[in-house]
């Protein structure tokens, strides 16, 4: 059965410096009917599990740790035994959230994820959050950036744990370089292409100054 990519939006409350907003979150499926991993264990942790269907649930991928991306993650582990997977640079930010529950495994720039015959290949996108992690699906021809690139531009860098130059150099080196038709699988919002998102760097850059 060939892999493939299934779309669920969770809601819930997005906290940082003392603010709070409503969002709505892409939690982001890839597998086949057997076995599948989980991009962002955003709000709702049996939603998830439901979307699941009884698949093997080989990891609990956080592409960065504020909590509208991981609230869940640690439910939806002890109901699948998946292990939560985090880059070590977050880790100060996942525990303002779960100071009782650490990360099962760290996240590194180049590391490979295999589910259902694919390979997911981690990119260290720093800038959002200091761990933030894009993962590149060549064979599906997506890339799942979390927070990093939004449709329109990058992600938000005016709170705790932000560079808006660390997210450009980010964007330009590591998502940029991929191929024109790789569709970006966001966390919040509709997806888009690397192809429409680059002839607008430039302007990105002018904005953010």
């Amino acid at each position: 059965m060939a892999a493939r990519i299934d779309h669920l939006v969770t809601s819930g409350t997005f906290a940082l410096d003392g603010g709070e907003w409503d969002v709505d979150n892409n939690v982001w499926i890839v597998g086949d009917d057997h076995e599948a991993i989980v991009i962002d264990a955003a709000h709702d942790a049996a939603a998830i599990e439901a979307a699941l269907g009884g698949r093997t649930l080989r990891a609990i991928v956080c592409t960065h740790a504020h909590n509208d991306h991981i609230d869940a993650a640690p439910d939806l582990a002890r109901a699948t035994g998946a292990p939560i997977l985090l880059h070590p640079d977050d880790l100060p930010l996942w525990l303002r959230t779960h100071p009782e529950h650490t990360p099962d495994g760290t996240l590194t720039d180049g590391q490979e994820l295999t589910v259902a015959g694919i390979v997911l290949t981690v990119l260290h996108t720093p800038g959002h959050a200091p761990g933030a992690v894009c993962l590149y699906a060549p064979e599906l021809g997506a890339v799942f950036t979390g927070d990093t690139l939004f449709q329109g531009g990058p992600g938000a860098t005016g709170r705790s744990f932000s560079s808006f130059p660390t997210i450009i150099d980010s964007i330009r080196d590591r998502l940029l370089t991929l191929p024109g038709d790789t569709e970006v699988r966001t966390g919040h919002g509709d997806p888009t292409t690397i192809g429409a998102e680059a002839p607008h760097l430039d302007e990105w850059i002018k904005r953010g100054h």
